[in-house]
């Protein structure tokens, strides 16, 4: 489980404290990893690909913060484009470039992402199925791990999901929606649950768009 470090001056990154709240608990008979991950297009999947061959994961779910979303946003799909609206923590902005060249336009989850999203309802946690994940480091990630994982010799799922703000960087944005901590990590170990225990509910979930 990955979260990214603190960005655009914040001082916290709810999915990094996620990944690191759950970190060693074991769930469903796994043992849970956490890690940071650099909000950098230069240094992210160079990170993720350590973190990968060091602990050889049956389950990659990366964290994301997306301020303004008012619940857990369960990502479909990874587009193999990065668009930068702001720069990342080393001042990088590409807009318009390919994350992968001479590869898919797309990958989809291969996380149950609709077993998920029916699991966090049924416990009264907001969520929602996101067809973005953005243009920024985060798609990125996304991107990258599930090329990663659509070229490893053995199966592996994986996939993304974004988190809002906590409710003490939300009143710095005019109240946006935000989220307790305890609740965000309740519903990530809901997800992780829900994800090794449910084979699959996506007829096209080990897909490429070309």
């Amino acid at each position: 489980m990955t979260g990214f470090d603190p960005f655009g001056g914040e001082a916290i990154n709810p999915s990094f404290e996620i990944a690191r709240a759950l970190d060693g608990e074991i769930v469903a008979g796994h043992h849970i990893v956490g890690a940071m991950l650099p909000t950098e297009f230069a240094r992210s999947l160079p990170a993720l690909d350590a973190l990968l061959r060091r602990h050889r994961p049956a389950l990659v779910v990366a964290l994301g913060q997306a301020g303004g979303r008012a619940g857990i946003s369960l990502e479909r799909v990874a587009i193999n484009l990065i668009d930068a609206r702001v720069p990342d923590n080393a001042g990088d902005q590409p807009v318009d470039v390919r994350i992968v060249e001479n590869a898919a336009n797309a990958y989809f989850s291969t996380l149950p992402v609709k077993a998920m999203l029916a699991a966090l309802r049924e416990a009264d946690i907001p969520a929602e199925l996101s067809q973005t994940a953005g243009g920024f480091v985060c798609n990125q990630v996304f991107y990258g791990l599930m090329h990663r994982l659509a070229r490893a010799r053995r199966r592996v799922r994986g996939g993304f999901v974004h988190v809002p703000y906590l409710p003490e960087q939300a009143r710095k944005f005019e109240d946006a929606p935000s989220l307790p901590m305890e609740i965000m990590i309740a519903a990530t170990r809901l997800c992780v649950r829900t994800a090794l225990t449910t084979e699959s509910d996506l007829s096209y979930a080990a897909g490429t768009l070309h």
